[in-house]
C-alpha cells in the first residue's frame, strides 16, 4: 500500500454560525496527483488553506506528512512549510523583484546555501518549468499569464519539496497554455517523484491529470475516487457535475 502523505479526518471548519465542512476525511497517497472538487462556496480552498497552516480547523483532524498539524509550536510549523511548496492563483510573486530574484526568495530565507549556488539553482528550476533565461531578468509585469504561473511553480520548486498544492493553477490560461500546464504537473511527478495536491475546475485538467478526486457539496464529501469510477455514477447531483 501506497504511502499516506495527507489524511483528512472528520473535518469540521465553521466561521461563527457558518459550517463549511462537516465530517469531511479523505486520503491522499505518495506520488499521486489529487484533486479538490466542487461547486463554489463548498470550501476546496478552505482545505487547502488548512493543509498549509493558512487556517485552523474547528473540529477533526488534518494530518500532513504524518503530523497532525494542529498540534505543532511554531518551530515545528516553519519546518513543515519547508517540505511543500505552494503555487496560488495568481502566482503571487513579488512584483518589485525579478523573476530570478523571487525564485532565489525561499532558498535565502530558508537554507545556509552560499549566494552564488542559490543563483545557480534558481535558474535551473527556472529551466526545469519550462521558462528560457531570457525571463530572469524580467519583472512579473513583463510575463504573460501563463509564464507568471511558470515562474510561481519554479518558486514553489525552489526547496525541492515532497508536497505541491496548486491553487486553480490553470485558471486565466488560454486553452494552449492551460494545456502545457496540465503536461508540465505530470512531467514533475514524473521527474520529481512528488505528491501534487490542486483545488481545480478545469474539466481537462480533471480528466488527463488528476489520479484521483473528492467532490465537495453539502459539507461533505460527495465522491472519492476516479473519473473512470465517476463516469459510472448514477446520482444526479454527481451526474450534473460529469456534465
Amino acid at each position: 500500500m501506497s504511502e499516506i502523505i495527507v489524511e483528512a479526518k472528520d473535518i469540521i471548519t465553521q466561521f461563527g454560525p457558518n459550517v463549511i465542512h462537516d465530517g469531511v476525511s479523505f486520503k491522499i497517497y505518495k506520488e499521486e496527483i489529487f484533486g479538490l472538487l466542487g461547486g463554489s462556496g463548498s470550501g476546496k480552498t478552505t482545505l487547502l488553506r488548512e493543509m498549509i497552516l493558512l487556517q485552523r480547523v474547528s473540529g477533526g483532524e488534518m494530518n500532513v506528512l504524518g503530523r497532525n498539524v494542529s498540534e505543532l509550536s511554531s518551530s515545528q510549523k516553519q519546518e513543515l512549510r519547508q517540505e511543500w511548496g505552494v503555487l496560488f492563483q495568481f502566482g503571487a510573486l513579488f512584483t518589485s523583484l525579478t523573476i530570478l530574484e523571487n525564485v532565489m526568495i525561499p532558498m535565502q530565507e530558508y537554507t545556509n546555501l552560499p549566494p552564488k549556488l542559490i543563483e545557480e539553482s534558481a535558474r535551473m528550476k527556472l529551466s526545469m518549468v519550462g521558462l528560457p533565461p531570457k525571463v530572469t531578468t524580467l519583472y512579473p509585469s513583463e510575463l504573460s499569464g501563463g509564464m507568471k504561473k511558470r515562474a510561481g511553480l519554479a518558486r514553489a520548486l525552489a526547496l525541492d519539496p515532497k508536497l505541491l498544492f496548486l491553487d486553480e493553477p490553470t485558471s486565466g490560461l488560454d486553452p494552449q497554455s492551460a494545456r502545457a500546464f496540465d503536461e508540465l504537473i505530470l512531467n514533475l511527478r514524473e521527474t520529481l517523484k512528488i505528491s501534487v495536491i490542486m483545488v481545480t475546475h478545469d474539466k481537462d485538467t480533471i480528466a488527463h491529470v488528476l489520479d484521483r478526486f473528492v467532490i465537495l457539496g453539502n459539507k461533505k464529501v460527495l465522491f472519492d475516487g476516479t473519473m473512470d469510477v465517476l463516469k459510472q455514477t448514477t446520482d444526479e447531483t454527481l451526474k450534473n457535475f460529469l456534465n
